[in-house]
């Protein structure tokens, strides 16, 4: 697929959780995910972008990863459409024991989805293992196992611990001879034989998932390249700290320090939030090791990703210059919640959050952060290619950091109401940078409807917050072009197509809002550092393939919208 800055697209970002496909079964899946690319391509979209597809543990966040490889099972489509060793007599018998209606109605259950899939799962796995061998599925099957050799071995052991320890997600926990894949294995050639090959035909069930998943991915990644849909990923910035990679490679993470971001007044959702910022809990990578192998691990990983996305974003790509980190786990947040600094010294042996390597205090400092970020980003880069890498530029951003991206081509992102001018002035799309990445709201904000009726009900109060409300809501719409439009306008309407083409007639290469902010709907998918299980749950209350008609007026709109500002 052709990918070039000099050819502005639009694009639009959806988690695919939230997705419902034509089988939903209480998460969205490869089939809802076929479908929103069916459906952009059909509405002038050229790429689709959806939030980290990793396997996820039992907080079900995406940017938490149990492995940097595996793809979470519950992406599956498990239907006998798409699983050839499922019969539709399976189907009916499994689904039938599990409330559907519940499932498919209000927000995610992935307690009851993920159990539902599994069953599915080994269903299929118990007649693929029942047919001769001979087939073309188990020479693929094969195939798969010898591809991804590099890293499907110490995943697949990982996951069978996992399940023998009642699925804690700390092998600091577990008996000492399974806490690693490197004495794990010792002790799994010592076990006796019967009770070693039942763990390595439990292994193999993990790796059908994993090449079950992986085939429908592809799959529809080559669908999209079909279609001319740029199918965009998302790299989480950390990994577990009790998941696969580490149990693998241990000694190239550092787990005595947890990363995050410093506090920021955008998110101020709690109090811990607010005076320490967000405690994310992975651990900090260990940059002098991994580059002793040529940073092996990160370029297997994006190797992976890359064969089943054509483009991918990099969370937080300010880590990779300078990473905050906590020394004390996200568990302990709220021992700290309040305390000055000299008590919350007295707690960690006189440590407190900082970044790593170090601060940006002296020119020293910024000039190594620089070229520590400058040095890893194009490592990065080796792997995914000019033009297919996205760094998430988010949040407190060193001075050095975006000019480190412009020499080298990344596009980052623009959010019109952050980006200003020295004078303190909203800067015009049109002067915004070809190659970047505009928007309004990531999954980590509030839609642009909820923001707008949120300045407009400060409006609503006196004095100067009420002047800065009305402040911003001007500034939007004179960056739309619609200086016209009174602030007290309602979001519906004038208002929403006005913002929708602000981002269409800016210069960025791609213009891409969330799902939320092209219908205009309010569901939010999370709130950093909000604790719970609201975040990742919310879904968009219509199946995809209802889309057009419920939005027939809208969406005739928009695509005369994305031609008539050259985007198509």
């Amino acid at each position: 697929m052709k990918l070039d800055p000099k050819n502005r697209i639009a694009g639009i970002l959806a988690p695919l959780f939230a997705l419902k496909g034509r089988h939903d079964l209480g998460v969205g899946d490869t089939e809802a995910l076929q479908e929103i690319i069916e459906w952009a391509a059909g509405n002038n979209f050229r790429a689709v972008q959806i939030l980290p597809v990793n396997e996820t543990g039992g907080d079900h966040s995406p940017y938490n990863v149990l492995s940097a490889f595996a793809i979470d099972p519950s992406t599956i489509t498990t239907h006998p459409s798409w699983l050839p060793e499922l019969t539709a007599g399976d189907y009916r018998r499994i689904t039938g024991h599990h409330d559907l209606t519940r499932l498919r109605n209000g927000p995610v259950n992935y307690d009851a989805v993920k159990l539902l899939k599994r069953e599915l799962m080994e269903a299929a796995w118990k007649r693929f293992c029942n047919r001769d061998g001979r087939g073309s599925r188990s020479k693929l099957f094969t195939h798969f196992l010898e591809q991804h050799s590099q890293w499907l071995p110490a995943y697949t052991l990982y996951r069978v611990l996992l399940e023998r320890n009642n699925g804690v997600e700390d092998p600091g926990t577990w008996p000492s001879e399974q806490r690693t894949a490197r004495v794990a294995r010792t002790w799994l050639g010592e076990l006796p034989a019967k009770e070693r090959a039942e763990i390595e035909e439990r292994r193999l069930f993990f790796a059908f998932v994993q090449w079950v998943a992986h085939s429908q991915w592809s799959s529809v990644a080559d669908l999209a390249e079909t279609l001319g849909v740029a199918l965009i990923g998302d790299v989480p910035v950390g990994v577990a700290t009790g998941g696969a990679d580490i149990f693998a490679s241990p000694e190239e993470f550092d787990s005595t320090r947890s990363c995050g971001a410093p506090p920021e007044k955008v998110f101020n959702s709690d109090p811990f939030t607010k005076q320490w910022g967000q405690n994310w809990g992975f651990p900090l990578y260990r940059w002098d090791l991994m580059a002793r192998n040529n940073f092996s691990w990160w370029r297997l990983r994006l190797r992976v990703l890359r064969s089943i996305f054509h483009m991918l974003r990099v969370d937080h790509a300010l880590g990779f210059f300078r990473i905050y980190s906590f020394p004390w786990p996200p568990r302990r947040n709220a021992e700290f919640t309040g305390l000055s600094s000299s008590e919350a010294r007295s707690k960690t042996g006189g440590h407190l959050p900082c970044f790593v390597d170090c601060d940006d205090e002296t020119p020293e400092h910024r000039s190594h952060n620089e070229r520590h970020g400058e040095v890893l980003l194009g490592i990065l880069e080796q792997e995914i290619d000019t033009h297919r890498f996205i760094a998430e530029d988010l949040g407190e951003v060193a001075p050095y950091v975006r000019p480190v991206m412009a020499r080298m081509g990344l596009p980052g992102f623009k959010l019109p109401m952050w980006e200003r001018l020295p004078d303190g002035n909203i800067q015009t799309g049109e002067s915004y940078d070809r190659v970047s990445v505009a928007t309004y709201a990531t999954h980590d904000h509030a839609p642009i409807i909820t923001q707008w009726e949120q300045w407009q009900a400060g409006m609503a109060r006196n004095g100067d917050e009420a002047a800065g409300c009305r402040k911003i809501l001007q500034e939007l719409l004179s960056f739309s072009g619609h200086p016209e439009l009174d602030p007290e306008t309602p979001f519906p309407g004038a208002v929403h197509r006005a913002l929708l083409e602000g981002l269409l007639k800016c210069n960025s290469w791609i213009a891409i809002p969330m799902i939320t902010d092209l219908f205009g709907t309010s569901q939010r998918f999370n709130v950093p550092g909000a604790l719970g299980s609201y975040n990742w749950t919310a879904r968009i209350e219509t199946p995809v393939q209802e889309w057009n008609f419920l939005n027939k007026e809208l969406l005739s709109w928009w695509k005369q919208s994305v031609s008539r500002f050259g985007r198509f």
